[in-house]
């Protein structure tokens, strides 16, 4: 990979293209709603507590690597921005929405798994099935001009294969004996899992919308000051 993002790039990187797809009205994100999104306790893994320094210092690293940058925006009283991963003129990276709601739940949530990120995308796209989500991640692991996500291996006790992506800092602790050429099947996955995945994403919801509320709420104050 080209980028060795850090966790803290990672971070804004994910919640830029989050809000994005899911409150497209209230992007790009004035840094106060940036750092809000960073810190949210919902969707969030690990949990963060980022200074608008910190932030400030994580879109300087993704600007540097063309990820990243303030939007000059007209009559805009505060400063705001916005990724450069679809629907730039240099095309360096050009993904489609179901790529990216798959690239930001591995950059909010670390590795997951098929049903995981299917139940945990739903408010980014609405993959209608598994397989849709494992062309997906087909696609991002060995369709495109370099690979940006990757199997790891299996966990004990788990039939699931989680995924993980490749931009930078991640959690590949367990993942010594990774196999690259691990096939993606749908047909091995337990119900079970695929409904506590669900259940999981349902609670995840209201907490994220309740987190939007505030954000909301924080972006008028923005707005009036």
């Amino acid at each position: 990979m080209a980028t060795d993002l850090k966790q803290n790039e990672i971070r804004v990187l994910g919640c830029l293209i989050e809000k994005q797809l899911t409150t497209p009205d209230y992007y790009p994100l004035t840094l106060s709603a940036l750092v809000t999104a960073c810190n949210q306790k919902s969707n969030r893994e690990p949990v963060l507590s980022l200074s608008e320094n910190d932030v400030l210092d994580a879109i300087t690293g993704l600007n540097q690597q063309n990820l990243a940058r303030e939007k000059q925006m007209p009559h805009a009283r505060v400063a705001k921005y916005e990724h450069k991963m679809s629907d730039t003129l240099t095309k360096q990276y050009d993904f489609s929405q179901k790529e990216l709601a798959v690239l930001t739940v591995l950059f909010l949530r670390g590795p997951q798994t098929p049903g995981e990120i299917r139940s945990r995308t739903n408010r980014m796209y609405n993959f209608t099935t598994l397989e849709e989500v494992d062309e997906t991640l087909r696609t991002l692991a060995v369709e495109k001009s370099e690979p940006y996500v990757k199997a790891l291996s299996r966990q004990p006790g788990r039939r699931e294969i989680r995924y993980a992506q490749l931009f930078g800092e991640h959690d590949l602790s367990v993942d010594n004996n990774t196999d690259e050429h691990i096939p993606v099947s749908s047909m091995e996955r337990s119900s079970s899992e695929s409904v506590s995945s669900e259940v999981e994403a349902l609670r995840d919801d209201v907490a994220e919308l309740r987190q939007e509320l505030a954000e909301l709420k924080q972006m008028v104050d923005d707005l009036l000051k």
